[in-house]
This record gives C-alpha cells, sequence and structure tokens, in this order.
C-alpha cells in the first residue's frame, strides 16, 4: 500500500491532475519517489514527455521515481515511455547475462532461473561507456516474490568504511572475464559480433586488455575506478561490480570445485584490486552488507514502470514463483 499523505504540492506544466499523486511507499519512505495515477488513464510517455525538465530534478534527488497505475497495457506502451525517458538508446556491449533482445531498445531483464537471487548492481559499471539512465517494466507480475530491489548508491558509499574505500580509491578495481569456458556468454554474444578483429578494436578503444587463448576462448582484462563523481550533482557514488562478481559470491562448493580444477585465473568472473591483488572475502562482506542497508523491496505490478539514474541507484532479483516478465531499455550512454 502507498501512503496516504501527498509529499509535494509542486505542480507539472502549471497544473497537477488531480488524478495524479507523489507519494513514498512505506517500504522506503525516503525512495523512490512514487507518482501514482488514481484515475488508470492517463498515458505514461505523454506524462514523461511533459515532465522532462522536472523527472531529471526529481531523479537527482531520488535516484528513482516509479510509475504506478498509469495506463499502460503492453510492451509497445512501454517503448513509448523509454523513448520518451532515454532518447538515446545504448547498445548492450560487454554483455554478461543471458538476455533476450526484444527490438526497438527493449529487453528482457536477467534470464537467470527462478530460484536463484541476483545481487545489487549498476548496469555495465565496468565499461568506458554506461547508460546513463535505464526503465523497468512489469508486464506480468511473479505469483510470489520477484522483486526488483534497488539501493540508492550514495548511502552504500557512506556505509562503507574509509579505509576500505581508500584502497578502492587508491588502486580502482579489475575485472577479469573468460569468455567460451562453456559457463558464460561467449565473445561472439557478449560482442555482438562473430569477427575477433572487432573485438580486438573495441577493446583497444575501450582500455579492455585482451587475451587469445584459442578461436572460441578469449581472456578480458578492464580497470576501473570503483568510486565515481555524479556528472550532474558530482556526489560520491559506490560505482562498480566489485562484491558482484567476486569469486566470494559464488557458492562455496562450486567456487572450491571450480577453482580446483581451473584455477581462479579461468574463473568466468573474478574482482580484483586494481594492481592485482585480492580483495578479501571479508571486505567483499563489508561491501555487501553496505548495499543491504541502503536496499529498498518492493512488489511489482502489472503496468509498474521504474525509472532510474543508472549512476544513483543499482538494482538486483529476488527469486520468485510463477511466470513473471519484467522488460527493460537502457540508455544516454556516458562515457568519462
Amino acid at each position: 500500500m502507498l501512503k496516504d499523505t501527498v509529499i509535494f504540492k509542486e505542480q507539472y506544466n502549471g497544473q497537477m491532475p488531480a488524478a495524479l499523486q507523489e507519494r513514498f511507499l512505506p517500504e522506503g519512505p525516503d525512495f523512490p519517489l512514487v507518482i501514482e495515477d488514481t484515475s488508470g488513464t492517463h498515458s505514461a510517455a505523454q506524462w514523461v514527455a511533459d515532465n522532462a525538465a522536472k523527472i531529471d530534478q526529481q531523479l537527482r534527488q531520488y535516484g528513482a521515481i516509479l510509475l504506478r497505475g498509469f495506463n499502460l497495457q503492453n510492451e509497445d506502451d512501454f517503448r513509448d515511455v523509454a523513448n520518451e525517458f532515454i532518447p538515446t538508446l545504448a547498445k548492450y556491449m560487454e554483455g554478461a547475462t543471458p538476455r533476450t533482445n526484444l527490438g526497438k531498445g527493449a529487453y528482457t531483464s536477467t534470464e537467470f532461473p527462478n530460484e536463484l537471487s541476483i545481487a545489487q548492481h549498476n548496469e555495465l559499471s565496468y565499461v568506458k561507456q554506461w547508460p546513463m539512465k535505464i526503465a523497468f517494466s512489469c508486464m506480468i507480475p511473479a505469483e510470489e516474490r520477484g522483486a526488483t530491489p534497488i539501493a540508492d548508491v550514495r548511502k552504500v558509499h557512506d556505509y562503507i568504511d574509509a579505509d576500505i574505500k581508500a584502497k578502492f580509491e587508491q588502486h580502482g578495481w579489475m575485472l577479469v572475464r573468460n569468455y567460451g569456458n562453456g559457463l558464460g556468454p561467449t565473445w561472439q554474444k557478449a560482442f555482438n559480433t562473430d569477427d575477433i578483429e572487432e573485438v580486438k578494436a573495441y577493446c583497444q578503444k575501450a582500455d579492455v586488455e585482451l587475451e587469445i587463448i584459442s578461436a572460441d576462448q578469449i581472456r578480458t582484462r578492464q580497470v576501473r575506478p570503483a568510486i565515481r563523481d555524479h556528472i550532474h550533482t558530482g556526489e560520491k557514488v559506490w560505482f562498480n561490480h566489485a562484491a558482484f562478481w567476486h569469486p566470494s559470491s559464488l557458492c562455496p562448493v562450486i567456487r572450491k570445485e571450480l577453482v580446483s580444477q581451473f584455477g581462479e585465473e579461468a574463473l568466468t568472473y573474478n574482482t580484483m584490486y586494481g594492481d592485482g591483488s585480492v580483495i578479501p572475502d571479508d571486505v567483499i562482506e563489508h561491501i555487501n552488507e553496505a548495499y543491504k542497508k541502503a536496499t529498498v523491496t518492493f512488489l511489482w505490478e502489472k503496468g509498474d514502470v521504474l525509472l532510474m539514474d543508472n549512476m544513483l541507484v543499482s538494482h538486483g532479483r529476488d527469486p520468485f514463483k510463477g511466470e513473471r516478465r519484467i522488460v527493460v531499455s537502457m540508455g544516454e550512454p556516458v562515457e568519462l
């Protein structure tokens, strides 16, 4: 349920329709901001188009806006919203998780088995050019659970101990990926090409070290800052996948088996400090606790749209039962 109190009296385009109310969820008393259409008649795409400047202002304050109750019926309606919110859609390069391209800038959310959770992460934090904006929409809510938890990574940054942040500030973080080992995406899938020369050219431009092991297997390494300044507000944000792909995120039994068979160097994903030294498990545990403190979880309702600033807000996924269909678009590429 939503709180009953309207938190703003500011008007959009000179007049706030009575049916549209600004609220917060009980699960998140200050995040995300909720815009609810109590009449169920307003077009979400038209509302986004009419209030673009206000949306940008509120995103910088709250990080995420949940549109609820609008007249959004299908994926085409979502595409209309996404096209208004994200005029420049991004190509999904260096993809790491299975998802289906639905065309016209829309994708399915990560297609992992229902019983698995997905940890908090900012989309494509490891690439040189990441999407600034991301939009989700619920076509079919799960029968049980299935939330997309979100976390304000300004708070995550503040919750992390100063000595841990200092080391990441000094060294950054390194991502090592192995493609073609049968446990993750192929390089052809991740780089959207069958031509290794195109991969070489991309990696050179993107500051990615490329090692060609065989025709089917490659290994990449890239070092990125763990903490960034938000490009609009200048605030410090915890913006990385260091915890997400650290070996400690694996089931202990699976981790032991994979390391014993292949060695840590051959894991599908591995993260280290930027100088190549090991990030201790207890550091990752502390970072994950910071994410947990900052996370807000709410259940999807059919037709919900979640607009997010990808540098301010991370997201994940809870396990679920039943059919669930969440679609996503991302874009407004940023490169620093």
